[in-house]
């Protein structure tokens, strides 16, 4: 719980998981540790193309959830209040936790397109933007500042993650940042081929 207050600290992380890797996976158990409550949905991207329909996205993530060891049971998976629309995901998870603080939780190389999403200012002034590190990607001053100006809050994980990504298991085939369970949904329905 927040210091002062009876309000829950909520981290909202949204993936379009194309696939789910051990980044996903430890972005998840560091979240766990310090947060009430961790909502995780699954959703398409506007600004991506994606290589897997939205139905085994979200069993994959639904998988790699139930196959990971968390600091405590409070990652929830709500493929219910998940939309293309930051804004609408959002409005729907005020509506199931009324009195949460919200932490947007998102990955550095997100950030440059955070002022061009829906309606960006109403949602920037509703949340606290939590910003994950990612290999190869430096954000600057002159990136955060349109941000800072309109948020609660920014602030950037002091997390480090393996050097893994979706696009590299979609354009090369590397398997090595990908959890056993998660590929072998993968085999079963002869995904990204």
């Amino acid at each position: 719980m927040s210091a002062g207050n009876n309000k829950m600290d909520i981290a909202l992380f949204g993936t379009s998981a194309d696939p789910p890797t051990i980044g996903h996976q430890g972005i998840l158990q560091w979240l766990s540790g310090r947060y009430d409550v961790v909502v995780v949905w699954v959703s398409d991207n506007p600004f991506k193309s994606h290589r897997s329909p939205l139905h085994h996205r979200l069993e994959m993530v639904r998988i790699m959830i139930a196959a990971t060891d968390f600091a405590r049971s409070n990652v929830e998976l709500h493929p219910e209040i998940s939309n293309p629309r930051t804004l609408i995901t959002l409005e729907r998870a005020q509506q199931i936790w009324c009195d949460g603080n919200f932490s947007l939780v998102v990955g550095a190389d997100i950030v440059p397109q955070l002022p061009s999403w829906y309606r960006s200012q109403e949602l920037l002034s509703q949340v606290s933007i939590l910003v994950i590190p990612r290999l190869g990607y430096t954000l600057s001053k002159a990136q955060l500042a349109p941000i800072e100006s309109q948020t609660k809050q920014i602030t950037i994980a002091d997390l480090t993650l393996p050097g893994v990504s979706s696009s590299s298991f979609r354009e090369y085939k590397d398997r090595s940042g990908m959890l056993k369970e998660v590929l072998d949904y993968i085999d079963r329905y002869d995904l990204y081929n």
